[in-house]
């Protein structure tokens, strides 16, 4: 099973950016897809961007399309999250996470979608927005 270990996070003000990063043991079939998740305060987790390990091509939930970028390199076996414009309401817990192909079709409709589908998470890290 794929292992992921996240670094990054932490808190910036309304405007601000962070990088989340999220790196696996290996890219293997159980790593087609990559996802990221929020655990916001007082709400259920919820996919917000994924990206298909093979191509790269991104996916994001309307919340977070132009202002979060997702990036993966190969050669480091590492996703990335880069947030932008944060805002308070992207307060909360990330989570990375990777699944197997049959996720990436899901990803592609919605990153909301297939949450349960993915086979291995990292271990979370806290950010905190402030206005």
């Amino acid at each position: 099973q794929v292992q992921l270990v996240q670094s990054g996070g932490g808190s910036a003000h309304s405007g601000g950016s962070l990088r989340l990063s999220c790196t696996a043991s290996e890219f293997t079939s159980d790593a087609a897809v990559v996802g990221w998740f929020r655990l916001a305060p007082g709400k259920e987790r919820d996919g917000i961007a994924c990206i298909s390990s093979g191509d790269g091509r991104p996916y994001y939930v309307d919340s977070v399309k132009d202002r979060f970028t997702i990036s993966r390199d190969i050669a480091k076996n590492t996703v990335y999250l880069q947030m932008d414009n944060l805002r308070p309401e992207d307060t909360g817990v990330y989570y990375c996470a990777a699944g197997a192909a049959r996720v990436l079709k899901l990803c592609v409709l919605s990153p909301r979608l297939g949450q349960f589908e993915y086979v291995s998470w990292g271990q979370g890290a806290q950010v905190t927005v402030s206005s």
